[in-house]
């Protein structure tokens, strides 16, 4: 029993090694400032803030990529979650939406810090400070409708 023991763990410790040969990249495409939504915002220094501590990671091209996302198969999840979240909403890009999609956005991402959809759940023990507190979820939402007004009143 304990060879049989041994050979599995041997092989899993070969499986896993292997597997730090086959990660998906990681990204941080450049940034075109015109474009952020800083600049496409009135956006207050509390704001900004809160966005980067709390979105930036995932939902912009200024993803600060712990070390764990260099160890596979984690890597592959934190990637993988990184890239779909870009693609749902990037911070970076926000100019290449029309103003009703922007307001759209503005309006989701209100409803799920409120709904506390986001952060997510994952994301939020190993990054320490990035979940939102009653009033952070105040400021933010009281900021994407003042935005969502100026964009209504254009």
């Amino acid at each position: 029993m304990r060879k049989i023991l041994k050979w599995i763990a041997i092989v899993i410790v070969i499986v896993f090694v292997g597997l730090q040969f086959r990660r998906p990249a990681k990204t941080n495409p450049p940034i075109d400032q015109a474009q952020t939504i800083e600049a496409h915002t009135q956006m207050t220094p509390q704001v900004a803030a809160l966005l980067d501590r709390s979105c930036n990671d995932c939902h912009s091209n200024r993803t600060r990529w712990p070390w764990y996302s260099n160890v596979a198969p984690v890597s592959w999840f934190v990637i993988g979650h990184v890239d779909d979240a870009r693609r749902a909403m990037n911070l970076s890009e926000w100019g290449q939406r029309d103003k009703d999609r922007q307001s759209r956005k503005l309006q989701q991402m209100c409803d799920e810090i409120t709904d506390g959809a986001m952060p997510l759940n994952t994301y939020t023990p190993m990054h320490p400070g990035s979940k939102l507190s009653v009033d952070d979820v105040k400021t933010l939402c009281a900021w994407t409708e003042a935005e969502r007004s100026r964009f209504n009143s254009r």
